[in-house]
């Protein structure tokens, strides 16, 4: 019984105290605008009981808390002379507080005084900083700006072999009275240190071989953008599972720093496969096998085997990795293909051999290709070989190939900032082993820019050209010739769907091709989003160019793969060409 007696007891203590208390605090502030209030009342503690009980004693010390503490909150952003009344209310179960605020004369910065070294004041990148600094003047204070233009010299300082810089000077001089702040900073900077010797530990190649990744000497000025990049080299190298760069800072002597670079090998091979689909080439499956590395002299040899239903290829490729810092390699392949188009079939066998280098922050393809093989162009779906109007060839090409290519990329799985450019040459000049004499230039080009809110807004442009001069285009394989439409081209058509046309109306590819994209994307969520685009382009002869248009829609899908684009597109004031086109792509964005 008297357990029985306790609960009507407690339960009326519950409700007393519940009938005392409110659901939270509201916050009202007039008389400044954001972001200047936002970050103003980020900090107070009236902020912190929005969605808490409280009662009223507790609202009341809020309230006569807040006014010291909101000016207390608009100082770092240049107001000193703050003025706060206010009022507090109940609202239903709430409490609210407004608070009323008369910022008064923002304090300027009147002179910015920078005491730096000579020889550190000298370097492009602490130049800036310091001009960064300077540019202060003249503004409202915001203590928060003037600590990330500090902290961003100091960094340079550091990041630009000053090791051993020390901050002896840092203050903020404010005048209430004349609503004035005065910024005085000096630096002593010390030596400037040099590079030693990199040592590489973990590494299962000879010794001496990793020196060309590194893009310094023994001797240069340190620089932590330089350790960066060796960073990346290595990793993009492909042969370690961990590296990690580090100056031997607190062992360094004399003005110089080693560098020690702590690896991990990667597993040695590697075997993919497994099933893809594009509209390009209908579904199909591929496997592969890489070795990362062949022996201690960092050879590498990668084979793949692609099954299709519209194309077929088997290949493989020998790189032989130099001494040097260029990264150069020598390279020889072998790529049989056979290829079913909407317009062509091919069957053929490449041969290559080339070297590639880094080139002034291009990478540099020098080469010899061999390609032989048979070929029908001029077909349409389902037709036999022997239709009328079909072409058929046969030819031999041995020609050389110079390309450069160039791309940058802020995220290499989802780019928010980037772009991509590439330029290549080919001709049969010089060579007596060719069945025709052909030239060819080419050009691609990719941007990509994020905007918006939080970046969910991609603009993406795309453009590609190119022109051939040959005395017997007859003899050109369909892989020389120029085509228009398809997933990476003209949306809406199919591939290789645009072209000049034979005698009989059957698209057999053009000399002259020029084709441009613009695309726009916008994702609701980190994985999911929409585009809309529009192309235009075509192959052509001679200056006969009409370019195709084609536009629609498409989905997007960040999976776990790597990123799936689906469109569907449509050709614009066609008479040719009707309906909507599927397109599938999977894969990265440069």
């Amino acid at each position: 019984m008297r357990r029985l007696c306790r609960r009507p007891s407690l339960l009326l203590s519950l409700l007393l105290l519940a009938s005392q208390a409110h659901a939270g605090v509201q916050l009202v502030v007039d008389g400044i605008a954001d972001p200047l209030k936002a970050a103003a009342t980020a900090g107070m503690e009236l902020s912190q009981y929005a969605h808490r009980d409280v009662s009223a004693a507790q609202a009341r010390r809020l309230y006569q808390r807040a006014p010291e503490q909101l000016k207390a909150a608009l100082e770092p952003h240049g107001y000193y002379d703050a003025s706060v009344t206010g009022e507090l209310q109940p609202v239903g179960k709430d409490w609210r507080v407004t608070l009323h605020v008369q910022p008064g004369e923002p304090v300027k910065v009147t002179s910015v005084e920078v005491a730096l070294a000579p020889e550190a004041a000298a370097l492009a990148p602490i130049r800036r900083a310091k001009r960064a600094l300077e540019r202060l003047q003249g503004k409202t204070l915001d203590h928060g700006a003037y600590d990330a233009a500090r902290d961003a010299l100091s960094a340079q300082l550091t990041a630009n072999g000053f090791l051993d810089a020390r901050l002896l000077t840092h203050r903020v001089e404010v005048s209430r009275a004349n609503h004035s702040a005065a910024i005085k900073l000096a630096w002593q900077a010390g030596p400037r240190y040099r590079y030693g010797q990199v040592h590489f530990d973990g590494a299962q190649f000879n010794e001496g071989f990793l020196d060309r990744y590194v893009p310094f000497k023994s001797g240069d000025y340190f620089s932590q953008a330089q350790l960066l990049e060796l960073q990346q080299a290595l990793s993009g190298a492909d042969y370690f599972a961990v590296v990690n760069v580090q100056p031997d800072v607190d062992a360094a002597k004399n003005g110089v720093v080693d560098v020690t670079v702590q690896l991990a090998p990667a597993k040695r091979t590697i075997y993919t496969g497994g099933p893809f689909i594009g509209t390009d080439t209908g579904f199909g499956l591929r496997g592969g096998m890489e070795r990362r590395w062949v022996n201690r002299r960092g050879h590498k040899w990668k084979n793949e085997l692609v099954a299709a239903q519209r194309l077929k290829t088997l290949s493989t490729l020998y790189a032989i990795p130099l001494p040097g810092d260029n990264q150069r390699s020598y390279n020889v392949g072998a790529n049989f293909r056979d290829a079913n188009t909407t317009t062509s079939q091919s069957r053929t066998l490449e041969l290559v051999g080339n070297e590639t280098r880094q080139w002034r922050g291009w990478t540099r393809t020098l080469g010899v290709h061999v390609l032989s093989g048979t070929f029908t162009v001029g077909k349409r779906g389902g037709e036999p070989d022997n239709a009328p109007g079909i072409e058929h060839g046969h030819s031999t090409l041995v020609f050389g190939e110079a390309a450069l290519t160039r791309k940058r990329a802020d995220n290499p799985d989802f780019v928010t900032r980037g772009w991509l450019l590439g330029v290549a040459a080919r001709s049969t000049a010089g060579s007596m082993l060719s069945d025709a004499s052909f030239s060819e230039l080419t050009a691609d080009a990719k941007w990509i820019r994020a905007f918006g809110t939080r970046q969910r807004n991609r603009l993406i442009l795309r453009g590609s050209a190119g022109v051939t001069w040959t005395n017997d285009f007859a003899a050109l394989p369909p892989q020389l010739r120029f085509f228009a439409g398809g997933d990476r081209s003209v949306r809406g058509y199919g591939y290789q769907a645009i072209g000049p046309r034979n005698s009989a109306d059957r698209v057999i590819g053009g000399h002259h091709l020029l084709v441009a994209s613009a695309e726009v994307e916008h994702y609701f969520t980190r994985q999911w989003g929409m585009a809309a685009f529009v192309d235009a382009g075509n192959a052509f002869d001679g200056t006969d160019y009409r370019p195709k248009l084609g536009a629609g829609l498409g989905l997007r899908w960040r999976s776990p793969v790597g990123m799936i684009r689906v469109d569907l597109g449509t050709p614009i004031h066609d008479d040719r060409a009707h309906g909507i086109q599927l397109h599938l792509v999977i894969g990265p964005d440069l």
